[in-house]
């Protein structure tokens, strides 16, 4: 199958814009819902059979439009076969991404299905590769908007009811497929062909007209990197603005990798000695101790550095390792040291306590379409005392012989370990074919509404009758590349914009402006009066991000942001055993005061985040005049839960804190409706957005990072609309919120008073 980023085109419409913001969640063009768009391709489904056994099967997977087919064979090749599944695609689908699992001495990346008004009913599909996995990911989402147009147009046969879902108790319904007028088919990954040979060589189709963000922030960090060392075509820095929190200093080798972001990660993370052995020069054997979660192992490994250091001594070390897909394709990958009592120190081996180390893997542009470029960037933090002697003194004879020196060397290995190998640089893009399944069957095989009224979960039924259809003999699915994408070439402007302008456009003219008084508003968390001040809150301004530009659309140039359209009035930290939501109705809520009633608008935000026990972080962002009903913030505020979460996005900015949690948590702006669950609730003067952090393991296993480190870290955030459209742009600042070492132990629980 193939390992790539799923960027689908038909009709010349893209599935993702250029920072994977608008993504798959932007919402459907016209000739879009015209020309449904069709998605098809090999996956594994995964499931447990009538006798309590899992299974992992390969399965042909197709959709069209809001219908999704299942199949054992594929169906262009076998025009009689029979689909083994089938249904609708929801609006209400939720599609998580569970990271990685093994199957069958495979890594395979699962997804899992269900509804949201019904979460007991869930299905699982895995992928080859992470890539590949959001492929599928954001073909489900273009389904979903999709539905959610048919529902919005009234069309009723498109309604679904919980009581015809698939039933997963029973025998699997038999359908005809459809195929009549088949226009674009967009196929993700290749056929089981491949599969044997367990290939990466890969190639095939580009499309341009798809952007991706190169490795530039939304957020401004001021960084200060020298250049002391260029090798073997790499080049290593060092951090020279002792950056806070750091345990020691920061070193960083970065190397233009000809080869796909999929593939480089998958090198990267792989154990298999007999791969390491030919671009790591330093890392011995590797050894899985523990897999936490599908993003998140622990791992021992020996060093053999006899040609590096003096004393020829062998090393062991155990660490762990997290690893997420960004919204814009690109990898990070953490490692930490850690301690595992399943491997004590072994015998003629000294432990050793590895290095904390990231590896950074994004696309580049590249002017030949027919080779993948990335941007590798490995970063370690080094002992003070450990540079003033070997590097800082010049001697790099000795250093050339550290293992710190190795490390960042294998940058430069995998360089010459894809270059050596020419067949893992090509990219295998999504391939639109167009092309007609048999005419023959066609006549009586066009796939029929009435028949279809049940939701798609593939999961497994406890019947003989599956267990017998899932029993044939199975094949491995290939790996491949991923899709080539288009660099965006930033342009910085340095332009400030009025708040009196939006405000005649985002809210009513016609009504006079009310004074907002913050003395009348209290949160449980309080307000910074200095910068000595910590456990509080502040609302800087929006000169710390980069927010799109008028001229966005046509040169993808960002500005610098404005003063924040809303005026952040309180902040509540709150924890509860179960998670928190649905703030604003509570009877002690601000927005139930006196007070709170009184003012024409209140934006809240309520992040919920997942420990023991769980914790709300509430914002409330209040206006001086009503939303205007045509504007970008009144279509959001009273528009469907659909919109909302292709337009909600949030910046993110660690201002002070270990480098470590800077690198985790970025600075790239993300749509959380896409990210995790966001659940929203409309009601008088206010909209209540719910943020389940938790519902996305890759956002938390970010925010156990972050946690840990909670009462030494200054987080900004900033809140947005994203504009799509150019009556939209330039976009503007919701409201902004600066977090000063806040203590978990300062939270109040849920319901108490401030």
């Amino acid at each position: 199958m193939a390992a790539s980023k799923a960027v689908a085109v038909a009709a010349g419409e893209t599935l993702s814009d250029a920072e994977g913001h608008g993504s798959a969640g932007s919402p459907l063009s016209e000739s879009s819902r015209e020309q449904e768009v069709e998605y098809f391709g090999w996956v594994y489904h995964l499931g447990v059979n009538s006798v309590g056994h899992e299974y992992c099967h390969l399965r042909y997977l197709l959709i069209k439009g809001t219908h999704v087919t299942m199949y054992k064979r594929d169906p262009c090749e076998h025009p009689g076969i029979k689909p083994i599944r089938k249904g609708l695609v929801s609006h209400t689908l939720i599609v998580e991404e569970l990271g990685r699992r093994k199957f069958n001495n495979m890594d395979l990346y699962v997804l899992r299905f269900y509804n949201r008004l019904n979460q007991t009913k869930k299905g699982e599909i895995a992928c080859a590769s992470a890539g590949e996995s959001h492929k599928w990911m954001e073909a489900f989402e273009q389904a979903k908007q999709q539905a959610e147009y048919n529902i919005l147009r009234g069309s009723s046969r498109h309604r679904l009811s919980l009581d015809e879902e698939l039933n997963l108790e029973g025998h699997r319904p038999r359908v005809r497929r459809y195929a009549k007028g088949l226009k674009k088919l967009i196929k993700i990954g290749k056929g089981p062909e491949m599969l044997i040979r367990k290939s990466t060589g890969l190639g095939g189709d580009l499309r341009r007209e798809t952007y991706f963000e190169a490795d530039v922030g939304d957020a401004i960090e001021m960084h200060e990197w020298r250049c002391v060392r260029t090798i073997n075509g790499i080049r290593i820095f060092e951090d020279v603005t002792n950056s806070k929190g750091a345990k020691g200093s920061l070193l960083k080798s970065v190397g233009v990798v000809e080869a796909n972001a999929d593939t480089i990660f998958e090198v990267v993370l792989s154990l298999d000695k007999h791969k390491r052995y030919e671009w790591d020069m330093l890392t011995g054997d590797l050894e899985l101790l523990d897999s936490v979660d599908g993003h998140c192992d622990v791992v021992y490994g020996t060093y053999d550095p006899t040609h590096l250091t003096w004393w020829h001594s062998k090393k062991d070390f155990v660490f762990s390792r997290q690893w997420f897909r960004e919204q814009d394709g690109s990898y990070m990958i953490l490692q930490f040291p850690a301690v595992n009592k399943k491997r004590p120190p072994r015998s003629g081996y000294h432990r050793l306590e590895i290095y904390p180390s990231t590896w950074e893997i994004r696309r580049l542009k590249t002017s030949d379409s027919s080779t993948a470029k990335c941007l590798v960037t490995h970063m370690l933090e080094v002992h003070e005392d450990y540079l003033c002697g070997k590097w800082r003194r010049n001697k790099f004879t000795d250093f050339d012989k550290s293992i710190p020196y190795a490390l960042l060397c294998q940058v430069a290995g995998l360089k010459e370990y894809f270059g050596a190998n020419p067949a893992f640089t090509l990219d295998s893009p999504v391939s639109i074919v167009d092309l007609k399944l048999s005419d023959a069957s066609s006549a009586d095989t066009e796939f029929k509404d009435s028949e279809v009224t049940d939701e798609f979960f593939d999961a497994s039924a406890g019947s003989d009758s599956l267990e017998d259809e899932d029993s044939d003999d199975e094949i491995d699915l290939p790996k491949a590349g991923n899709l080539k994408l288009k660099n965006v070439s930033w342009a910085i402007l340095a332009l400030r914009r009025s708040k009196g302008l939006l405000e005649r456009s985002e809210f009513d003219a016609d009504c006079p402006s009310i004074t907002i008084d913050p003395s009348q508003f209290h949160g449980s968390m309080y307000r910074s009066h200095g910068e000595t001040d910590t456990n509080c809150w502040s609302s800087p301004n929006g000169e710390g991000f980069m927010i799109r530009g008028k001229n966005y659309l046509k040169d993808c140039s960002k500005i610098v942001g404005g003063d924040p359209l809303l005026e952040l009035i309180a902040v509540d930290w709150f924890k509860a055993d179960n998670n928190i939501e649905k703030v604003a109705l509570h009877p002690k809520s601000l927005v139930q005061s006196k007070a709170g009633k009184s003012l024409p608008f209140i934006l809240i935000i309520n992040l919920q985040i997942p420990s023991k026990p769980n914790y709300g972080l509430v914002l409330y962002y209040a206006s001086e005049k009503p939303v205007s009903k045509d504007s970008l913030l009144g279509k959001f505020v009273d528009g469907t839960d659909m919109f909302r979460d292709s337009r909600f996005k949030l910046i993110p900015s660690i201002v002070e804190g270990y480098w470590m949690v800077k690198r985790a948590v970025g600075t790239k702006a993300c749509l959380l409706g896409k990210a995790v669950t966001c659940k929203y609730l409309r009601q008088d003067n206010f909209l209540e957005i719910d943020v389940d952090i938790g519902s996305s393991s890759v956002a938390r296993s970010i925010i156990g990072l972050v946690i840990g480190y909670i009462t030494s870290i200054v987080v900004d955030l900033a809140i947005l609309i994203e504009a799509k459209e150019e009556e939209e742009l330039p976009e503007y600042i919701l409201g902004t919120v600066r977090l000063n070492r806040v203590r978990l132990e300062s939270a109040i629980p849920y319901g108490e008073e401030s």
